[in-house]
């Protein structure tokens, strides 16, 4: 699949990681920094997770550093939407 198909996916989506100060608003594609990354490139879309700016804020460690998301509710975001993706795919 290709990239773009799953941003727009995204497209008036809520936010899948609900971090405290969550504001719910559309959703970015927010992408998990793990993996095979380095100081510009980014993981796959397949491990992006929907996020509002302010949890987006926090999976990218641009907010103090006890507020920082953590590897769990990343990966708890990412479940989730990866679950909406499947369902709108019918896969």
């Amino acid at each position: 699949m290709r990239k773009h198909h799953l941003r727009k996916l995204t497209r008036d989506q809520q936010c899948q990681v609900r971090q405290a100060g969550c504001t719910w608003d559309t959703a970015l594609l927010a992408h998990s920094r793990r993996g095979n990354i380095g100081m510009v490139k980014k993981t796959t879309d397949l491990c992006g997770v929907y996020a509002c700016q302010s949890c987006h804020d926090k999976i990218d460690g641009r907010c103090n550093p006890d507020d920082r998301a953590t590897d769990r509710e990343i990966l708890d975001a990412m479940c989730r939407t990866l679950e909406f993706v499947g369902k709108e795919l019918e896969i």
